[in-house]
């Protein structure tokens, strides 16, 4: 009797054992791998599959998601002859569940071991400057190389990043150095081209108060001409239409006199001919009011006949 309960135990075991391994329930985004006597039989994708127990086994799973994976620095020799370390970071895809697991025994140290190489190749034929400038050119010809030779192992590479690209220290200090130069060259630059700048602004600034002073000169000038002109006229037409006499004219003549010597500039001042007449015909009327009985004055005149006044007369005297 417990013989059989024994083996009626170990029965229920086994049941639940084989239906465990009959029902395979695969996760969405992943894949298993099925072999039959290690042979490979089929590929069972997610939701629930049936196997044979105890003939078929699950040999791997894989998840069939995007994946990111980083690789630590890696020293790599420029053109000209310097030593880098380059952080790489690798985006793919397992497309192809079965090539990954036959094609290639450990497809991430695979990649990782490819990335390697061609990022030697490829920073090889360039030198600091270009490598330090060119990611995007680097991050292309990597990624073409990368999915060229992982498409066989099942597996399609999205996307190549350099993380950091790490010159010697140096190199660092030299690029900093140059760098500082650099700022101080282009600010000098930038104040001296603010200084000359401002001293151009400065003469136009001069150069057109000196201009507008010297039109304002020349308009004052031509206006005080201008009026000069205007009161000779005016004293000319007033004077011809007052029909002014000999005498007169002679007396304006004398009086123009200090107005043509005035100025500390007149070395040389020309004479009028008329001025002779005038001076003469004037000095002819003084010789005759200062004549004692001449020219028909009496002595107590005063020379008022000679001037068309009336003779001064005098007062009756009374004692």
């Amino acid at each position: 009797m417990d013989a059989i309960i024994i083996v009626l135990v170990i029965l229920v075991v086994l049941v639940v054992i084989a239906l465990v391994q009959t029902i395979q329930v695969i996760q969405q985004a992943s894949a298993a791998i099925v072999e039959r006597f290690g042979r490979y039989t089929r590929t069972l994708n997610a939701g629930l599959n049936i196997v044979v127990p105890f003939i078929d086994r699950i040999r791997n799973r894989i998840d069939l998601r995007e994946q990111v994976v980083p690789f630590p620095p890696q020293p790599v020799i420029t053109q000209d002859n310097l030593v880098v370390n380059i952080d790489t970071v690798i985006y793919y895809q397992v497309t192809d569940a079965r090539a990954a697991t036959y094609e290639v025994s450990n497809y991430i140290q695979a990649i990782e071991q490819l990335t390697v190489t061609t990022l030697r190749n490829i920073i090889g034929g360039m030198d600091l400057e270009r490598t330090l400038t060119s990611r995007e050119e680097i991050n292309a010809a990597l990624r073409g190389v990368l999915d060229e030779a992982t498409g066989k192992w099942g597996i399609r590479v999205n996307r190549v990043e350099l993380k950091a690209i790490e010159p010697p220290t140096s190199i660092q200090d030299s690029m900093e150095k140059q760098m500082r130069a650099d700022r101080d060259k282009r600010a000098a630059i930038l104040q001296a081209e603010g200084v000359r700048q401002s001293e151009i602004l400065q003469a136009e600034g001069a150069k057109q108060s000196e201009i507008l002073r010297a039109e304002g000169d020349a308009k004052a000038a031509a206006l005080r001409a201008e009026g000069e002109a205007q009161a000779i006229r005016t004293v000319f037409e007033a004077i011809h239409a007052g029909d002014a006499d000999q005498k007169l004219l002679s007396y304006q003549y004398v009086q123009m006199l200090p107005k043509i010597a005035e100025g500390d500039s007149n070395k040389l001042w020309i004479v009028p001919s008329e001025i002779g007449e005038a001076l003469k015909g004037l000095g002819g009327n003084l010789s005759r009011i200062t004549a004692p009985n001449g020219g028909g004055s009496g002595p107590d005149d005063g020379g008022a006949s000679a001037l068309g006044k009336p003779p001064r007369r005098e007062q009756p005297r009374i004692e």
